[in-house]
């Protein structure tokens, strides 16, 4: 793997100490990060999506029946959905650090089998060697020490046992959040570093080399691909208002004048000057799956 520009270092940066002010607040107003706390929110904006590609990880990180399943960054529970449709019999734990992830997770999908707890991936409460298989959906770029969560994930995972994760693509192939983000900086070209396209991890090869510095192998690393449809464009743009995510939040920062002007630049990308109707996006996330030795 190259070496990243010190552009796209920079840029990371950029994006990163947004997220690091967003979680002081969180933590100030109860120890959420307000871009990740409203669980209905996110829902719509992105946790629909997340049901979509969660059945792909499940397949590409090979859970068995049986298997004991850990989801880190577990928000509404998508990923622990699918684990639970796809292997019924396994037991899976899902942690979150959003309080009102983890309600919602827990009052609509809590069984014998299925918990879900406020946690932190960078310092489990788990026993080593403990889980099957440990995940994580749309999460480890948001995670403060990367690193440090996935040492955490190995350690609680048993010899043998396999590590996955899986972030979007957001430089090309997550279409959503590129048309967004490119009419934002069209808009307001001062605001480029803001974009999400300069998170860490989100290019290809880089999850892969983070994976095999700790110490995984049989690292493999691909795309998994998913459609995205929208019944309209109020169904594209109103979820952005919500102020989930490094979008929503900047979305929600603007000045009325400036998010109704970035609204119908989106509007335009979308559906011409045609009438409103249905239209279907793609979205990438690039996937990651390493072996504990």
């Amino acid at each position: 793997m190259h070496a990243p520009s010190s552009a796209l270092v920079t840029g990371a940066a950029t994006v990163l100490s947004v997220l690091a002010v967003g979680m002081a607040l969180g933590a100030s107003a109860g120890g959420q990060d307000p871009m990740f706390s409203e669980a209905q929110a996110y829902e719509r904006f992105m946790g629909r999506w997340s049901r979509s590609l969660a059945p792909l990880l499940v397949r590409f990180a090979g859970v068995h029946d049986g298997d004991a399943v850990l989801d880190i960054g577990s928000g509404t529970g998508a990923l622990t959905a699918a684990v639970a449709a796809m292997a019924p019999s396994s037991p899976i734990v899902g942690i979150d650090p959003a309080a009102g992830y983890v309600s919602l997770a827990q009052a609509n999908q809590g069984t014998a089998l299925v918990r879900f707890e406020v946690g932190d991936a960078q310092q489990m409460r788990f026993d080593h060697a403990t889980f099957h298989r440990t995940m994580s959906l749309l999460v480890v770029n948001f995670i403060p020490d990367p690193r440090k969560a996935l040492d955490e994930m190995r350690r609680v995972t048993k010899p043998g046992g396999t590590v996955a994760a899986a972030v979007w693509d957001y430089g090309e192939g997550m279409e959503m959040l590129r048309a967004f983000w490119d009419e934002a900086i069209a808009l307001s070209p001062a605001h480029d570093k803001k974009d999400e396209r300069h998170m860490p991890l989100c290019r290809p090869g880089e999850l892969a080399a983070l994976w095999r510095t700790a110490g995984l192998q049989d690292v493999t690393e691909e795309g998994l691909t998913i459609d995205t449809p929208f019944d309209s464009f109020d169904d594209f743009w109103q979820p952005f208002l919500g102020k989930q995510g490094p979008a929503g939040a900047y979305a929600a920062s603007l000045p009325d004048e400036t998010r109704d002007a970035l609204g119908q630049r989106l509007r335009r990308r979308l559906l011409g000057d045609g009438p409103d109707r249905p239209f279907v996006l793609r979205a990438r996330a690039w996937a990651v799956r390493g072996t504990v030795p």
